[in-house]
């Protein structure tokens, strides 16, 4: 499935804020950052026209920049009930734009981004962020610090599908502990 000249889409799923990052990997094996940004929606909003919001933004930045891999973070736990519902809806439509475009989805959970980007499969956004930026060399824009959280998270992920596409398989990727495919294509 490993691809040297390949463009990843990492997401960071949300209802609010939906990060997304776009990494190339070149036939020498180096990476580089693409695009990255949010798809925003207003939380006092209509929840349907919010996902809506989401679905249409989604659907337009995979037909503008067509990835060969759509890769997203997995819901892994929440304290908050109605944060989970609302982030699985987020995550709904957006399998269904990576569906719509023909994009195969790979999914990942959250120590295993942080394991495989971070170092530490319970890192938290602080070395997450930093990891990101020594990568990239990106910064946050000023008074959008919080913002860039979802941004960092989501081109962790891109790398995260990056590094575990680069090298061999592992025994434990091979036995189904690393990312899950969800059809696709």
């Amino acid at each position: 499935m490993y691809n040297r000249l390949m463009l990843v889409i990492g997401i960071d799923p949300g209802t609010a804020t939906t990060g997304y990052g776009l990494i190339k990997v070149h036939e020498n094996g180096e990476t580089k950052l693409i695009d990255s940004g949010l798809i925003e929606t207003d939380k006092d909003g209509d929840p349907g026209g919010r996902l809506d919001k989401i679905y249409t933004a989604m659907l337009s930045l995979l037909k503008v920049h067509s990835p060969d891999i759509f890769a997203m973070e997995k819901i892994f736990f929440f304290s908050n009930a109605k944060t989970v519902i609302r982030v699985g809806q987020a995550q709904g439509v957006l399998l269904l734009a990576a569906a719509r475009s023909k994009i195969p989805v790979v999914e990942y959970a959250p120590g295993k981004i942080k394991l495989v980007v971070g170092g530490n499969g319970r890192a938290d956004k602080t070395v997450m962020k930093e990891a990101v930026r020594k990568i990239f060399g990106i910064r946050a824009e000023k008074g959008k610090k919080t913002h860039f959280d979802n941004v960092a998270d989501a081109i962790a992920v891109a790398m995260c599908h990056v590094r575990m596409t680069s090298s061999p398989p592992s025994r434990e990727a091979s036995a189904g502990k690393g990312g899950e495919t969800n059809g696709g294509r």
